[in-house]
C-alpha cells in the first residue's frame, strides 16, 4: 500500500513533458533576444555588425550618426567607405585582430558620413557570431562635440597661457589659502623673485613692506569676499627697493566659491616720478612767474624813478650820475633776461654731441666775462688730461659761464690772490671736473639750497638767483651729477661727473 502511494506521489511531482520545456526555453530566448534588440536599438551609441567587411546590421543611432535616414540604407555598404583615409591602415589591422579573437579597445578615429561630413568617433571592436558566421561587432561613440569642446578649452588655455606668459604686467595667482600657485615672467622681472622661490608661500611676506603689512592682509581678505579690488600703493622688490604699483585683485570663482586670487601689478614708479617732477616744475613755474615779474619790475622801477628825478624842476644833479646808475640797472636787467633765456633754452634745446675742447671753451668764457668787476684780478689754473671728450657744447659752456661768473662775483674782497682752479680728468666713460675757488664760501645752513631756483645765498649778490639752478639742470640733462663742498670764508669746490658720449657719435 505504501509503495503504491509513493509511486502515485512520484507521478504527481514528475517533470513536465520535454515539449513543454523546449517551448518555455524558446520563449525565454526570444524574450531575451527582443530585450537585447530593444537595448541595442535604443542605445545612444552606434552599434553595427560587419560580415565580410560589409555592414550586416546597424542600429538606429548608428544609422543616424552616419547620416542615413534608416538602418536599411546602410546594409551591404563597405565598411572602409566610412573610414577616413588617414585611418584605413589602422582600421584594417584592428579588424584582422578581431577576426583572430582579440577585441580592439576604444580608439579615436575619424569617419566620413554619407553626406561627406567628417566626424570624430571613438571605436571599439569585438568578435561576434552573426547567422552562425564569424563577424565583427563595432561600437561607435560620436565624440565630435566633445572633441570640439576639448579643442576650445585647449585653445582658451593656450590663449590664457600665452597672455599670462608674455604680459608685460606682473601677474601672480594665489590659491584659496593665499599662497603663491603661479607667477608669470613679468612678475619675476618686476620683483626679482623666481617662481620656485615663491611657490607655496604667502606673498605678503615677500613683497609687502613691513609698514604696509596690515594693508596686504586686508587686501586678501577683501578679495576673498569676491570683490574686485584696485589699489595704488608700494611694494618691495627682492633687493629691498620700493616700487610704486597699481594692484588689481581679481577673485577666481568656481561653483559660487572663491578658489583663488589673481593679482595684477602695474609698475607706475616712472609715472609717479614724472608726476613728482611735474609738481616740482609747477611749483618752480609759480615761483618763476612771481620772481620774473618782480626782478623785471625792480630795475625798471629804479630807472623810471631816476628819470622822473632828473625831470624835476630845479634839479642841479649831474645827469651823468643818473646815467651810471641807469646803466647798472639795465645791465642787471639784461643779465637777468639772459639767465631766463638760458634756462628756457636748456629745457627745450635738443642735445647735440660734439667734441669739447675744454681749455679753449674755458678761456673763451673768461674773455666773455671780462667785463665783470674784479675779473682781471682772478688767478686761474686749468688742467685737462685724458682722452677726447664728447658732449653738448652749449650746455658745457653754460655750466662754466655760471660757475666762473659766481666765483668772480663772490670772491673774497679781503684777499689779493683770488683763485679759480679747474682740473678735468677724462676717461672713455666720463669726465670728472673739479672746480674750486678761494672766495667767501657758503654757510653750512645754505649749502643744500644753492641749486634752488632764484636762491641767493649772499647779500653780496645782485644776480638772478638762476645761475646754479641752470648749472644743475644742464648737468642733469647730460645725465651727469654735481656735488658741492664749501668752507665759509675759505672757498667752494664743485665736483661734476659727466658721461663721455664718444660712443654716441660713433653710432
Amino acid at each position: 500500500m505504501e509503495r503504491k502511494q509513493t509511486a502515485k506521489q512520484v507521478d504527481r511531482h514528475a517533470s513536465p513533458p520535454a515539449s513543454l520545456t523546449r517551448q518555455k526555453l524558446h520563449e525565454d530566448i526570444s524574450e531575451n533576444e527582443q530585450r537585447y534588440r530593444d537595448l541595442v536599438e535604443h542605445l545612444p551609441l552606434g552599434i553595427a555588425v560587419l560580415s565580410e567587411g560589409k555592414v550586416a546590421f546597424i542600429n538606429v543611432s548608428g544609422a543616424r550618426m552616419m547620416g542615413a535616414e534608416k538602418p536599411e540604407d546602410m546594409i551591404g555598404l563597405d565598411y572602409k567607405g566610412f573610414v577616413y583615409p588617414e585611418f584605413h591602415e589602422i582600421a584594417s589591422k584592428r579588424i584582422s585582430e578581431v577576426h583572430k579573437g582579440e577585441p580592439a579597445p576604444a580608439m579615436e578615429q575619424k569617419y566620413v558620413r554619407l553626406d561627406g561630413k567628417v566626424i570624430d568617433v571613438e571605436v571599439s571592436s569585438y568578435p561576434f557570431i552573426y547567422h552562425h558566421k564569424p563577424a565583427v561587432q563595432i561600437i561607435v561613440k560620436d565624440i565630435t562635440e566633445q572633441k570640439e569642446s576639448r579643442q576650445a578649452i585647449k585653445k582658451t588655455e593656450t590663449l590664457f597661457t600665452q597672455l599670462f606668459q608674455v604680459s608685460p604686467m606682473a601677474i601672480v595667482m594665489l590659491d584659496s589659502e593665499g599662497n603663491v600657485a603661479q607667477a608669470n615672467p613679468g612678475f619675476e622681472k618686476m620683483f626679482g623673485y623666481s617662481i620656485d622661490e615663491l611657490k607655496g608661500k604667502g606673498l605678503n611676506q615677500s613683497i609687502v613692506p613691513d609698514v604696509l603689512a596690515s594693508e596686504g592682509n586686508d587686501l586678501n581678505s577683501l578679495i576673498s569676499t569676491q570683490q574686485v579690488v584696485r589699489i595704488e600703493t608700494k611694494r618691495k622688490r627682492k633687493d629691498g627697493a620700493l616700487i610704486s604699483v597699481i594692484i588689481y585683485g581679481l577673485p577666481v570663482h568656481y561653483e559660487d566659491k572663491t578658489i583663488g586670487i589673481f593679482g595684477v601689478y602695474v609698475d607706475i614708479t616712472e609715472q609717479k616720478k614724472v608726476e613728482e617732477e611735474l609738481k616740482v616744475r609747477n611749483t618752480e613755474l609759480d615761483n618763476f612767474v612771481y620772481k620774473v615779474s618782480h626782478d623785471l619790475r625792480a630795475p625798471l622801477s629804479s630807472v623810471l624813478g631816476l628819470v622822473n628825478l632828473a625831470k624835476l624842476p630845479g634839479n642841479s644833479d649831474n645827469p651823468a650820475e643818473y646815467l651810471d646808475v641807469i646803466g647798472q640797472k639795465v645791465g642787471q636787467l639784461d643779465h637777468f633776461i639772459t639767465d631766463v633765456l638760458s634756462h628756457s633754452k636748456n629745457l627745450k634745446l635738443e642735445i647735440k654731441i660734439e667734441m669739447i675742447n675744454f681749455r679753449s671753451l674755458i678761456d673763451q668764457t673768461f674773455t666773455d666775462l671780462g667785463y665783470l668787476k674784479g675779473a682781471e684780478e682772478i688767478i686761474r689754473s686749468v688742467t685737462v688730461e685724458g682722452v677726447p671728450f664728447f658732449s653738448d657744447r652749449w650746455r658745457i659752456a653754460e655750466i662754466f659761464r655760471n660757475l666762473i661768473s659766481n666765483a668772480i662775483k663772490y670772491r673774497n674782497f679781503r684777499r689779493t690772490d683770488s683763485e679759480i682752479n679747474v682740473r678735468i680728468s677724462i676717461t672713455e666713460d666720463e669726465a670728472i671736473i673739479t672746480f674750486g675757488d678761494n672766495g667767501i664760501g657758503i654757510e653750512p645752513a645754505n649749502l643744500d639750497k644753492i641749486f634752488n631756483m632764484f636762491y641767493r645765498a649772499s647779500v653780496q649778490s645782485d644776480g638772478s638767483g638762476l645761475g646754479l639752478y641752470i648749472v644743475k639742470n644742464a648737468i642733469e640733462k647730460l645725465n651727469g651729477q654735481i656735488q658741492v663742498t664749501s668752507k665759509y670764508t675759505e672757498g667752494t669746490t664743485f665736483i661734476i661727473n659727466l658721461p663721455n658720449r664718444a660712443l654716441a657719435t660713433a653710432e
